[in-house]
């Protein structure tokens, strides 16, 4: 299976275990993974034969700057759920890191969900 991803996309949200950490935006950096069979548009060269980012820059944005959720894997499954709203996608992987967490490393979280 081919795979369309986009890396290293900077959202600001609301999320994490503390009232705090709720309380105010933070930064959340996603990287987005779908399985997709991309041969019908290697061979049409048309937009409508492949999946289009932009439903995944759309998708995490839209569970990012919505309601809070305490972990990071309740969001990223939200994000892959979203994605996964694409019928022609077999699979997804999302990893969420909070970068201003710790002033020394980055946290996150990677998830991997398929259609059933």
């Amino acid at each position: 299976m081919d795979r369309i991803f986009i890396e290293h996309l900077a959202l600001r949200g609301k999320h994490g275990v503390s009232g705090e950490e709720r309380s105010h935006e933070q930064e959340f950096v996603l990287d987005v993974t779908v399985d997709f069979d991309t041969a019908v548009a290697a061979k049409s060269d048309e937009l409508s034969d492949t999946i289009d980012y932009n439903h995944f820059r759309d998708a995490a944005r839209a569970v990012v700057a919505g309601p809070s959720f305490k972990l990071l894997e309740r969001l990223a499954d939200a994000v892959a759920q979203r994605i996964l709203d694409e019928q022609r996608i077999a699979a997804v992987s999302v990893t969420v890191r909070k970068t201003e967490m710790f002033p020394d490393c980055t946290p996150g979280v990677t998830v991997k969900r398929q259609r059933v």
